[in-house]
């Protein structure tokens, strides 16, 4: 598979290594800024590295790209950049959805006392979080978590697998998805005093 990768920070970093070892084809990388993680792998692997800001355009996407995959990326990607390639872009959101759609889902989840979380990669479209989800895991939220506990500990992890599980998926023929239920979907704002998550797990 030959893949564009956008994203940034442990979570960009981990999918390109996974996605790599993997054998796929990273054909290029898009970061926010050559001080990235992300970047640094990028570069480090003789991969094309494209600084984005916050939306992925068709002129972005190398030749030949069969799939973009978004690995902590806050860019939008726009649907000519999706049309851009053979199969479109698939993205990892940390919820359950379609539950807590939005950008701070975790931070949410706590909120509201909930127990048990989970990610999700799902297909992009022009809606927020709210395509066909082709994979999904979850786990238990525990009662002194932080949003930053969870996602070291349990959901930062999660998506770089779920990442490669749905990529071989798609690989394979597979990985159509399922509608989300929107029925069920819940939507929240981000939050303007937010810690950034991206640091790599476990704290080191």
């Amino acid at each position: 598979m030959k893949i564009m990768l956008v994203g940034q920070k442990w979570l960009g970093a981990q999918a390109f290594s996974s996605l790599r070892n993997a054998a796929h084809d990273m054909l290029a990388i898009a970061a926010p800024s050559p001080q990235d993680r992300l970047w640094s792998a990028a570069q480090q692997a003789a991969v094309a590295a494209i600084e984005v800001g916050k939306r992925l355009e068709a002129e972005h996407v190398p030749s030949g790209t069969d799939l973009i995959v978004c690995a902590h990326a806050h860019c939008f990607i726009s649907e000519a950049a999706r049309k851009a390639t053979r199969l479109g872009a698939i993205g990892y959101h940390p919820s359950l959805l379609p539950l807590h759609r939005g950008r701070d889902a975790i931070e949410w989840a706590i909120r509201f006392r909930e127990r048990i979380s989970g990610g999700s990669v799902y297909w992009m479209d022009d809606r927020a979080d709210a395509g066909p989800v082709i994979c999904q895991d979850w786990c238990f939220i525990r009662p002194q978590d932080t949003a930053e506990d969870l996602w070291r500990r349990d959901l930062g992890p999660m998506g770089v697998k779920l990442l490669e599980q749905a990529v071989t998926l798609i690989a394979q023929g597979g990985g159509a998805g399922k509608p989300q239920d929107e029925s069920l979907h819940t939507w929240e704002p981000a939050l303007h005093m937010r810690k950034t998550l991206g640091d790599k797990p476990n704290g080191s």
